[in-house]
């Protein structure tokens, strides 16, 4: 083969190895690596479990006229830290608010206790004596008492009596120290008359029923 054709070969062969070299080097891209980010999914049930005790421990002692103002602002901060996924941080608010509630209601209920005067001895007076309100306790249940009335129809008489410290008969509060008076048979009548035929009632409303009772 002569010299001249061998040149031409291997202008042609260089020519089309820089154009595939050349290809390959173009169609490469830089490779990107996509990056996700935890998604935000708020509150925990943990986490909302614990705004609400504090939330309902605070309503109580705002109830009682005690509410702390740097509570509300706990329970407030626990509330941002959980909608921006602080939950660890959300948890410890939201604990330390109910603590606080926490507080203050046995604080009030220990002011209550030594500050009731002793129950009265029966001397034949308007009254049986005198009751003081712990947890769980309900007009209900203090009548049904064999040392109070037995009848728990007879809760109205309890309810009249101490009316000026109790806005809805359905609601009372540990550490409220009501009087219990004697009745003669006309006025446990009507108290039960009234328990019976009292009609529909909603939590924290005085019903009219009740206030028709308190006027008689």
């Amino acid at each position: 083969m002569k010299a001249k054709e061998l040149l031409k070969i291997a202008a042609i062969a260089a020519i089309t190895t820089g154009f595939v070299a050349g290809c390959a080097t173009d169609s490469t891209e830089p490779t990107t690596t996509a990056v996700t980010e935890e998604e935000c999914i708020g509150a925990t049930a943990e986490v909302r479990n614990a705004i609400y005790a504090a939330k309902l421990k605070n309503a109580r002692i705002r109830n009682l006229g005690l509410e702390w103002r740097e509570t509300a602002k706990l329970i407030q901060a626990a509330e941002k830290a959980a909608e921006d996924c602080k939950n660890d941080r959300a948890l410890i608010l939201a604990n330390k608010a109910e603590d606080e509630a926490a507080d203050a209601i046995a604080a009030f209920h220990a002011a209550q206790v030594e500050e009731a005067p002793a129950p009265a001895v029966d001397t034949g007076d308007a009254d049986m004596g005198n009751y003081l309100v712990v947890a769980g306790d309900n007009l209900w249940n203090i009548a049904t008492k064999d040392s109070i009335y037995g009848n728990p129809y007879q809760w109205p008489l309890i309810y009249k009596a101490n009316s000026g410290q109790i806005r809805d008969a359905d609601l009372i509060y540990a550490g409220q120290f009501f009087s219990i008076p004697k009745a003669s048979m006309a006025e446990a009548d009507a108290a039960i008359q009234h328990a019976k035929t009292r009609g529909a009632w909603t939590l924290g409303e005085t019903e009219a029923s009740d206030l028709d009772y308190l006027a008689q």
